[in-house]
């Protein structure tokens, strides 16, 4: 007699199942043969016996296979989107079935480690994309803001977080010829764009590029390469000639002669610190930033301008600097205005997303030519030298702010300065 076990392996359990009925439906007939005499319906209730007892092996049988394939089918369900941990459990313990889903899970585990490792990479590339100070941009598959950097801050003036899921028309982004543009009055940033896998989506990366900024750097460098080789040439030159004149008037027995030296040796010690102090513009300085009281701040440029109609208001407790050269930075531009005759200035200290603000608005004459504020040598001023706005630019730079000026619409001028809220990130150069 034929057993009903649970076989070991899907091979055997069909076989058997085969066996079973191929035995079934001989005896039945055999019955059949002898029993000619019966009547119809004695037939018709073997038949149906036989009919009765086939179809329920062989929807046993069908569940019992189906079950095996649906079970996988699940596994292979949860593994596509990214569900490892969910296992399909075999009825058999052996064979083909059982290997099936043994290999299933063995590659479940796999894609489990390498998801694993690639988001570890995705978290070291979201953390290098957070220690750059250039604006970064990601949008997702449905081309939806989804992560931006600090730096983000330095386009929009607010965190990223407060334009997530914007749309790049909400940005002012456009894309012309496969390449994003910001706007059109913008020139200033140059987009490079790429594409990278996360999650199973595809991501846009765009990072802006400040080219007036990398233009500066280059007319900088080239501004300081002369500095250099004047400050060296003068220095040379003049340090023979203020020794020779001194000398010539010690000697000399002729007032006017005295005279004429002594206004030599004068011109060339005007010279020389003309130049030492010229040679600023390009010197790197050893910041110290820390917090400073912008209370404490507003109370020692007040002690220094108490003359003036010098209004200051801060709407936060704290910005990060550099005390000696911050301040120094600020004197430069309140005497700026108080030399362009202006009768109201205004300083206003505030925190905009990431960036504190420090904002100086006049109502003096304002600036002839906005394009060469910050050219070496360049003034308008007769008694100027051309090196107060460059050391302000310098120190603002080194802090790794920036420094714009721009006439009001009536009169005077406004100076916007924006500073890190923290410790500055150092700069790489090698990037």
């Amino acid at each position: 007699m034929i057993k009903f076990s649970v076989s070991q392996s899907l091979e055997r359990y069909l076989t058997i199942r085969c066996v079973f009925l191929t035995a079934l439906i001989l005896c039945l007939s055999t019955i059949i043969f002898y029993q000619l005499a019966i009547t119809p319906w004695n037939i018709a209730i073997l038949l149906g016996l036989i009919g009765l007892a086939c179809g329920i092996v062989l929807s046993q049988i069908y569940r019992r296979i189906m079950s095996t394939y649906s079970r996988g089918l699940l596994h292979i369900e949860a593994m596509r989107v990214e569900d490892y941990n969910q296992y399909a459990k075999c009825d058999f313990t052996q064979g083909y079935a059982a290997e099936f889903h043994l290999q299933l899970k063995q590659l479940s585990e796999h894609l489990a480690e390498q998801k694993s490792r690639y988001d570890q990479h995705a978290f070291l590339v979201y953390q290098l994309i957070d220690q750059l100070n250039i604006p970064i941009l990601v949008f997702n598959q449905k081309n939806k803001l989804s992560y931006a950097n600090g730096a983000f801050s330095a386009l929009y003036a607010q965190p990223w977080q407060m334009f997530r899921n914007a749309s790049p028309k909400l940005l002012n982004l456009t894309k012309r010829d496969n390449k994003w543009q910001l706007d059109k009055n913008s020139q200033q940033w140059q987009i490079s764009q790429s594409e990278f896998i996360d999650d199973g989506q595809t991501h846009q990366l765009l990072v802006f590029t400040n080219v007036e900024s990398v233009k500066r750097e280059s007319q900088q460098n080239a501004w300081h390469q002369i500095i250099r080789v004047m400050s060296h040439e003068i220095r040379n030159s003049l340090t023979p000639v203020s020794s020779l004149a001194e000398s010539l008037a010690t000697r000399s027995s002729s007032e006017r002669d005295q005279k004429a030296l002594a206004l030599i040796h004068e011109r060339c010690h005007h010279l020389q610190d003309f130049v030492s102090r010229y040679s600023s513009l390009s010197q790197q300085f050893s910041l110290e930033p820390k917090q400073i009281d912008t209370t404490q701040l507003q109370e020692r440029l007040g002690g220094l301008f108490n003359t003036h109609q010098l209004e200051m208001s801060s709407q936060c407790q704290w910005i990060w600097a550099d005390q000696t050269f911050i301040e120094q930075v600020l004197i430069n531009l309140i005497k700026n205005s108080i030399e362009a005759n202006a009768s109201n200035i205004l300083l206003l200290i505030r925190q905009i997303g990431q960036h504190n603000e420090i904002t100086i608005t006049d109502n003096g004459h304002g600036f002839a030519n906005l394009d060469n504020l910050f050219v070496p040598l360049f003034s308008t001023k007769s008694q100027g030298q051309g090196i107060g706005l460059n050391f302000c630019r310098n120190i603002i730079e080194q802090h790794q702010g920036t420094i714009a000026l721009e006439n009001n619409e009536e009169t005077g001028v406004t100076v916007t300065i924006k500073l890190p809220t923290s410790a500055p990130k150092k700069k790489n150069n090698n990037a």
